[in-house]
């Protein structure tokens, strides 16, 4: 019988869901001593892992190479994509925030003057302003965000925000959350019709898990 694929986020997404499995009973040894593997199996619980990025979770799931895939709302949020997003993990919980210099606020959300927003996620950016009818500048960023508004490069920043420390640190606050983000699983449109028993019981068997946890 051929294995569901199941891409999986590498890093903390990966652990959450290797400690998930785990809780159900699948043997992970192989995750824990996978050396450079990035295809890794899972074989009593007839799952085939594979390790990637998180842009690149939903193109293997969208394509169909992977079945599922284990993927931040963030991700799916800034790129989109065709697949069934079933359930929500509950865990690698954060947000999507705008921030910048301690109490300018004010001076993002008056005046006449287009505001330039620095940021990792320009498609979440763009739609959030446009929801506020902001007309706005984005500027792509691909290290640390934080450091646009501290240089005069952006008014503010839209980004990942966790604890809040680093924003706290280099002198930024939050002004306004955008959007909650945790896990996601995600199922490939196709797969969900060839093999709907096995990809739904396995579904079922992790959210009784998540329901389980959450309880305790």
């Amino acid at each position: 019988m051929k294995p569901i694929r199941i891409a999986l986020t590498k890093g903390r997404l990966e652990k959450d869901t290797v400690a998930l499995f785990e809780s159900l009973g699948y043997d992970c040894s192989q995750l824990h001593n996978k050396g450079r593997k990035l295809i890794l199996p899972v074989p009593d619980a007839g799952l085939e892992i594979v390790l990637a990025k998180a842009a690149d979770v939903i193109t293997y799931v969208e394509h169909g190479v992977c079945d599922m895939g284990v993927v931040g709302k963030d991700t799916i949020m800034e790129y989109g994509g065709s697949f069934f997003e079933t359930t929500d993990l509950g865990f690698g919980r954060c947000k999507f925030a705008v921030a910048g210099k301690k109490g300018q606020k004010e001076n993002l959300y008056t005046g006449y003057q287009v505001k330039t927003i620095a940021t990792k996620y320009p498609n979440v950016t763009r739609h959030f302003f446009a929801g506020k009818d902001m007309d706005v500048r984005i500027v792509k960023i691909e290290g640390s965000v934080e450091l646009a508004p501290l240089l005069g490069l952006a008014d503010a920043i839209v980004d990942i925000v966790e604890t809040g420390a680093t924003l706290r640190e280099n002198g930024l606050e939050v002004y306004e959350d955008v959007a909650q983000i945790s896990a996601r699983l995600i199922v490939n449109t196709v797969s969900m019709k060839l093999y709907r028993q096995r990809i739904e019981e396995i579904i079922s068997r992790m959210e009784a898990a998540i329901a389980k946890k959450g309880a305790e």
